[in-house]
């Protein structure tokens, strides 16, 4: 099966080429390189933390428990029953999340917040089988949305039965892009638990027969034209010219060196390098953050401005061309000039590639294609039963094309649902499937024109546009209502 790797994701949250096999299936956060350095966190007066928890909510036959991490802050948090600010884990080491979130830590003084980060299962250190967790399907399938929901469902109700004064505490449940989707649907699935969530750059309606699979690159091809209609035309040009320089030894060389690839590459392995490429384009419309930044890669503040500046010249020749092409994808690979070389086969550990592609395969199938004329990606269409069958050929197993919207009602919720914010940056591609207009009066939308994936969670920073300070200031203002509106009326005493 052909494929581009033009965004996930990481949460998204997401298109992946591991093991050979390639599957068709952007999703946030998957779009980008390997990252190696230790994680650490930048916040101080925090504890790391393990939960025992249950491999199987759902059925009798497996007993099994695991170590859940998780990252708790009660620096600012008072007691008794103060509010408790958890973040919904998503595809990734928790420490990723945390660091990306200032938006908590900058907030949680001002509402005597207690703040957890809980790991995901299957990602970071919390893996119920150790390293043979995504070996085979019995050990793998318990990795779902479903399980995950309820491994925080469980660790919440021990939150108030264990820590002295927090028999009453109000849970504010936040995430962003997959995480973002899983405190949305935390909210639907258990109401009684949280009072409220705040789901940025979540695309839940990024699904088979809602969505339609061109939205995502649409927005991240106007996010390089909107700098420059030249940079995305070198771009739409370029994959052309590596394929023509790819078919002779003497032009893979060439790409070889250009792109500063750890090795020679044969000519079948063409495709790969345009999906690292493309991943790399794909990846960097999330990310134009207005200050610098070090989610998935150290860059620039409005890192696609910079990349744009060598992209000028469309009409170059095929050499030309792609001299250009490596010095724009260095500004992501290696703007500090500390990479040696790229391995275009290596995904980021970070963000949990492998359990991502088994969760895109089973019910996070999220579609994404290109026609290259409203893009500037190669041509690629988007089938269910191709899709499908690669996933079938991966794991043994057939994609749950409507499972996502049964269980949580996709376009539907607003029948039932209330308390959520769903915010989204505009320039962000995963808007594309995410909510932008208000449901109810309690189901609120917040767009942030000018802003990127989730950027609304992350720290206020000094060239944060007006706009966006506005919209955290809207988002404060909405769970204070949800707060008073509890501590007035509906406190709920954890007794069981």
């Amino acid at each position: 099966m052909k494929i581009s790797l033009v965004i996930l994701i990481n949460l998204s949250i997401f298109f992946l080429l591991i093991d050979g096999l390639k599957i068709q299936n952007h999703h946030h956060h998957q779009h980008h390189l390997s990252l190696t350095q230790p994680l650490s966190l930048k916040y101080s007066n925090f504890q790391v933390k393990y939960f025992q928890q249950k491999v199987d909510h759902f059925s009798y036959s497996n007993n099994d428990t695991f170590e859940q991490r998780y990252i708790i802050s009660t620096e600012h948090w008072k007691s008794p029953n103060g509010p408790i600010w958890f973040y919904a884990g998503n595809e990734g080491d928790i420490f990723t999340f945390a660091n990306n979130t200032g938006f908590m830590w900058d907030n949680a003084k001002k509402f005597s917040a207690m703040i957890i980060f809980m790991e995901h299962r299957y990602y970071g250190e919390s893996m119920p089988y150790g390293k043979k967790s995504m070996q085979n399907l019995s050990m793998a399938g318990y990795l779902t949305v479903e399980q995950a929901l309820a491994d925080y469902a469980d660790f919440i109700v021990d939150i108030h039965m264990t820590i002295n004064g927090a028999r009453s505490s109000p849970v504010v449940i936040m995430g962003g892009s997959y995480g973002g989707m899983l405190a949305a649907w935390f909210r639907i699935k258990y109401p009684h638990l949280c009072v409220g969530a705040l789901a940025a750059s979540a695309p839940i309606l990024q699904f088979p027969d809602i969505y339609d699979c061109e939205g995502y690159n649409r927005i991240a091809t106007k996010d390089f034209t909107n700098y420059s209609p030249k940079c995305s035309e070198s771009i739409r040009r370029s994959w052309s010219a590596i394929r023509r320089l790819a078919k002779t030894y003497d032009g893979r060389k060439f790409l070889s060196e250009q792109f500063q690839l750890c090795e020679e590459f044969p000519e079948q392995l063409v495709q790969t390098l345009i999906d690292w490429i493309a991943n790399i384009w794909g990846t960097l419309p999330m990310i134009d953050y207005p200050n610098p930044a070090d989610f998935l890669s150290k860059l620039p503040a409005y890192p696609i401005k910079v990349v744009c500046q060598y992209l000028t010249e469309p009409d170059s020749n095929d050499k030309q061309l792609i001299q250009s092409i490596a010095k724009a994808i260095s500004v992501y690979t290696n703007y500090t000039g500390d990479t040696e070389c790229n391995k275009i086969n290596e995904s980021n550990d970070r963000l949990g590639t492998n359990a991502w592609d088994f969760q895109a395969c089973t019910e996070m199938v999220l579609p994404e294609c290109s026609n290259g004329v409203d893009d500037m990606f190669e041509p690629e269409k988007w089938t269910f039963d191709e899709f499908s069958a690669g996933c079938r050929q991966k794991y043994g197993i057939n994609s749950d094309r409507y499972k996502a919207l049964i269980m949580f009602g996709g376009k539907h919720i607003s029948h039932t649902a209330t308390n959520i914010i769903f915010s989204n940056g505009l320039r962000d591609p995963w808007s594309a499937g995410g909510v932008l207009e208000t449901l109810s009066d309690t189901l609120i939308a917040i767009k942030i024109p000018g802003a990127c994936h989730h950027e609304d969670l992350r720290s206020q920073g000094p060239n944060d546009p007006k706009i966006l300070l506005e919209a955290r200031e809207q988002e404060l203002q909405i769970i204070g209502d949800w707060l008073q509106s509890y501590y007035k009326q509906n406190q709920i005493e954890f007794k069981f």
